[in-house]
């Protein structure tokens, strides 16, 4: 039977992380790397991409960072291809990229709405299509984590509904690809955040209400989760390793909510 250091240890895997530049992403991917494994960071922002893979290097881990947009399949298959390049393989997907903007019905334009689904649902498939392609060419399995919401089970807030249709569509998408890669040893799981405080975050609050009535819209947000408090990224990092270790070898179609009680209300 394994320690419990050696269930959490990635030494010698390597991941990739859409999305990884700042917020969540960060937070997961220094978990990853702290945990031993190679990480490669792929952000539509590739210089924010750079300067997260530089700031983890600096303490010692191994991550490289790269642009990419999750919704081009071209784009897609480079990081694949960029991952083996430089670490040799790939054991993690984590599918964490992902646009929020708020947006009431009536106002929602088509342009914005393909928009939503392509990063937050075409992505999740492109690269969970090629990662898993790779993996079986591998043929020591892997992990992959989809970074869903809790709106992928109930709406949060009006004005979400392009992203809430994408997030209910990842959430169908694993556990449709957990039930057709299991047998290759391939793993695909669901990470559903809550409110986390990240930039994201902070800009659609700013950008909802005027700087004067943002205390209230934010006191009210937290009054809905039992809590009281938003998630850090971290919160969701530890989680997201849980699903990428060993710790969680007999979990596959699983969606973990991680939400400080939000949904409880």
């Amino acid at each position: 039977m394994k320690s419990v250091a050696e269930l959490l240890d990635l030494t010698g895997k390597t991941a990739i992380v859409t999305g990884g530049a700042a917020g969540i992403g960060l937070g997961i991917s220094r978990r990853l790397a702290e945990a031993g494994a190679g990480v490669l960071i792929a952000d539509l922002d590739g210089e924010g991409a750079r300067l997260a893979a530089k700031e983890l290097s600096g303490e010692g881990y191994r991550v490289a960072g790269t642009a990419a947009d999750v919704a081009d399949e071209f784009d897609a298959r480079d990081v694949i291809d960029e991952a083996v390049r430089l670490f040799g393989g790939v054991d993690i997907l984590v599918n964490n990229a992902g646009i929020y903007p708020n947006v009431p019905l009536a106002a929602l334009e088509p342009e914005s709405f393909d928009r939503v689904v392509a990063v937050n649902l075409r992505g999740v498939y492109l690269f969970t299509r090629f990662a898993s392609e790779q993996m079986k060419t591998q043929g020591r399995g892997g992990r992959i984590i989809n970074v869903t919401s809790i709106d992928a089970l109930h709406p949060s807030m009006i004005g979400l509904a392009a992203y809430d249709a994408a997030k209910h569509g990842a959430w169908g998408f694993t556990k449709n690809a957990a039930a057709e890669l299991a047998p290759y040893g391939i793993g695909v799981n669901a990470v559903a955040p809550g409110g986390v405080t990240t930039p994201g975050t902070a800009d659609m609050i700013g950008g909802q209400t005027a700087a004067a009535d943002a205390e209230a819209l934010q006191a009210a947000f937290l009054a809905k989760i039992p809590m009281r408090r938003m998630g850090e990224p971290d919160e969701i990092g530890k989680v997201v390793l849980f699903l990428a270790s060993d710790m969680a070898s007999y979990m596959t179609g699983s969606q973990v909510v991680v939400d400080g009680g939000a949904l409880l209300s």
